[in-house]
């Protein structure tokens, strides 16, 4: 194999994003047969060097892979809980190899979350610079005006003493004592759609997001099923964040796309 950077090949293992292993390095937490790494850009044979972090040999990279996640209500957005409740994991363990989730969402909200092990792709989605769009449908006790839902648009909706970001906002269904909105966002504060709608008048009462980054959620996956993600998708995400150039195409292949059905647990 051909030599590459000490960071990337950090990144690669899943251990952190390249900006991650920068920052190991210049902490002399990494060693390459028996020596601590000073050089950032120290290139590197994966297949005869001995890397260790914090004096851990380095695992060998796994094949970097893509999913979208149909993440059900009532789990945890966490591979564990200190307190029992149920989690993500048991989802995630069905697949044949590690990865994590891009961001969270709520324990009552569902939908769509992207799994990942490429680091650098997920730290970059999760940054507030890139401006990812997240869309949710919500509903909400009451019907929202067009002047409440123009407070969501305008920028001017002020949410724990900071305005946010203008989002997109359109009424799909009303009725005397609740109404169905669909929310796009670029920001990914805390329960801001609550917060936002709540702002206005009208609490949410039920969450789910239906899009992220572009990647819609289908209406052929299950709550609880993972399907993987195909080239374009992959590079659609890669574009979004800088990680490819737009109208470029990747170097390597991401495996076909597969269902994986998640478990169900009552």
């Amino acid at each position: 194999m051909a030599e590459a950077r000490l960071q990337k090949l950090l990144a690669a293992a899943g251990l952190c994003s390249r900006r991650g292993a920068e920052e190991m390095i210049r902490r002399g937490l990494v060693s390459v047969n028996g020596e601590v790494v000073a050089d950032q850009g120290r290139l590197v044979d994966p297949d005869t060097a001995r890397i260790t972090v914090a004096g851990r040999p380095l695992a060998k990279s796994e094949p970097q892979r893509y999913y979208m996640f149909h993440k059900p209500e009532n789990y945890l957005t966490s591979m564990g809980d200190p307190f029992g409740r149920p989690t993500i994991r048991p989802f995630l363990e069905r697949l044949d190899v590690r990865v994590y989730p891009v961001g969270r969402l709520d324990n009552d909200v569902s939908g769509v979350l992207i799994l990942t092990n490429d680091g650098e792709l997920g730290k970059r989605l999760m940054h507030p610079s890139y401006m990812v769009p997240k869309t949710y449908r919500a509903r909400v006790k009451g019907e929202p005006s067009e002047r409440e839902l123009d407070m969501i648009r305008s920028g001017k909706l002020v949410v724990g003493d900071k305005p946010c970001a203008p989002a997109r906002a359109r009424m799909l269904d009303s009725g005397p004592d609740a109404g169905w909105l669909e929310l796009t966002l670029t920001e990914g504060r805390h329960r801001q759609v609550k917060k936002m709608c709540a702002a206005v008048g009208h609490r949410v009462v039920k969450l789910k997001r239906i899009a992220y980054c572009g990647l819609r959620l289908p209406g052929t996956l299950k709550a609880g099923d993972i399907v993987e993600l195909d080239d374009a998708q992959v590079r659609h995400l890669k574009v979004k964040v800088g990680l490819l150039p737009p109208g470029d195409s990747e170097s390597k292949k991401t495996p076909a796309s597969k269902n994986v059905r998640g478990t169900k647990t009552n």
